[in-house]
């Protein structure tokens, strides 16, 4: 891991550019913290309204960082100087045809848009995890939050050392990710826009449904993918509060 930039900000908060190989990415911490602080991974959305610098994405850093956490996230495989996938990017072509012409979006696409980005995020965000968990100021127990919600369910499946997780449902979900979603056993907090424009409703009650977690709960707003309320966001930080300190 090499820290590339480090700057502090007018609120109170340490943010560190990092890079571990060929990913990028950001750390923001307590400036002030006396003991290693819980760490929580923001997950990153996909398209030209992402990135490490998106305002929504540095908006919730230092909103996670005055709660009193660590936060951290990392380059989105194919955005940035990040190469893309030739496959990713005709299903995601696919998809756009399929939306535009009214017709179902098939479990095919869906698998082509998704499984080759789990294959390289999840092990992305074990090595970044690795990393940060070295770090004086980092401790555990560790969260993750938002992003495209497979990622975060196949990493909690296979990676022990995420013990809660807030999930945005507004993301297309293969169908092998609702059956692995049954191994997920950690507490979870749900959030769901009931009218999400580009979010297939059945398919996340039906995630939601497969989780094995005995502490889950589904929180739904009416409204589009960004019309999520400021009240829903707090919830999601008094139930990182709650498993994470």
């Amino acid at each position: 891991m090499q820290i590339i930039s480090e700057q502090r900000l007018d609120d109170g908060v340490l943010e560190r550019e990092f890079t571990i190989g060929e990913i990028r990415g950001i750390l923001w911490t307590p400036e002030s913290a006396s003991t290693p602080t819980p760490l929580i991974l923001l997950g990153q959305i996909a398209g030209p309204n992402g990135g490490l610098r998106s305002p929504r994405l540095v908006a919730r850093a230092r909103h996670t960082v005055a709660e009193g956490f660590a936060a951290a996230t990392i380059e989105f495989p194919g955005s940035g100087d990040r190469p893309g996938s030739a496959v990713t990017d005709q299903a995601r072509t696919d998809l756009r045809k399929a939306l535009q012409a009214g017709e179902p979006v098939t479990d095919d696409i869906v698998d082509r848009l998704i499984l080759p980005l789990l294959d390289q995020a999840v092990p992305d965000w074990q090595a970044t995890l690795d990393a940060l968990l070295t770090l004086p100021d980092i401790g555990g127990p560790v969260g993750f939050s938002g992003g495209v919600i497979s990622i975060p369910v196949r990493l909690a499946a296979v990676d022990p050392r995420i013990t809660a997780a807030v999930l945005f449902a507004g993301s297309y979900v293969p169908r092998s990710i609702i059956e692995q979603a049954r191994q997920v056993t950690i507490p979870l907090h749900v959030l769901l826009q009931w009218d999400d424009e580009g979010n297939d409703r059945q398919m996340a009650l039906d995630l939601f449904d497969a989780f094995g977690s005995k502490e889950k709960t589904l929180h739904a707003n009416m409204g589009g993918h960004t019309g999520v309320p400021q009240f829903a966001g707090e919830e999601a930080n008094r139930f990182f509060a709650r498993h994470l300190k």
